[in-house]
């Protein structure tokens, strides 16, 4: 039975590891954004990589739904039709945060606008793995590499992030369940499956 669940949360948050530990639980499709297909996998270094001001909120959100539907058309859409579980790491309420944050007032509205346009669908479910900033921060710079584009914002971004997804998961409570993230990677998995699989047992039985 086909479900599609995302994982949300700000950098170094542990989402990822969730994400895939409960992908291998379910036997589910793991994908991850920006990416999870090859068009938007080229996108994503243009996204992830380089300076912090490298571009506009606007032209980041532009870029951002154009990975989603090359991902949506590749990737999530398929899997959904063959009755699969989809894992998806982020996405569309990250833009709506992220570049919420990034463009101020009026941009989480075009981010809504271009997603209604141009995706039109959402996670049946989402984990918002809601950690404390610097903690998440930390853990985000300890692991280097080049990906580090949103963390050199710094912590004060971070936590406007965290306050974002809050605000999102209130909005909306009955698809985003919030996930204690302050706490090991073990007893965060042993929440989230049962909640899944919950989740898809009301799918099958309609």
């Amino acid at each position: 039975m086909s479900l599609f669940i995302s994982f949300e949360g700000v950098d170094g948050s542990g989402k990822s590891t969730q994400a895939r530990l409960l992908a291998q639980a379910l036997g589910a499709r793991l994908t991850r954004e920006p990416g999870g297909a090859p068009g938007a996998e080229e996108i994503r270094r243009l996204l992830v990589q380089g300076a912090a001001a490298r571009w506009s909120a606007e032209t980041e959100i532009l870029l951002f739904t154009a990975a989603r539907r090359d991902h949506l058309e590749r990737t999530i859409r398929p899997a959904l039709d063959e009755g699969r579980v989809v894992v998806c790491d982020r996405f569309a309420d990250s833009t709506r945060v992220y570049q919420g944050a990034r463009g101020g007032a009026g941009m989480r509205e075009k981010v809504d606008l271009l997603h209604a346009a141009m995706i039109g669908i959402e996670p049946d479910l989402t984990f918002l793995i809601d950690t404390d900033p610097a903690t998440a921060l930390a853990r985000g710079q300890a692991r280097g590499g080049t990906e580090d584009r949103f963390e050199s914002l710094g912590l004060g971004f971070q936590e406007t992030l965290r306050a974002g997804f809050l605000a999102l998961a209130a909005a909306d409570p009955a698809r985003i369940r919030v996930i204690d993230g302050n706490r090991s990677p073990e007893v965060i998995a042993q929440e989230i499956e049962p909640l899944a699989r919950t989740a898809i047992a009301e799918r099958a039985h309609g």
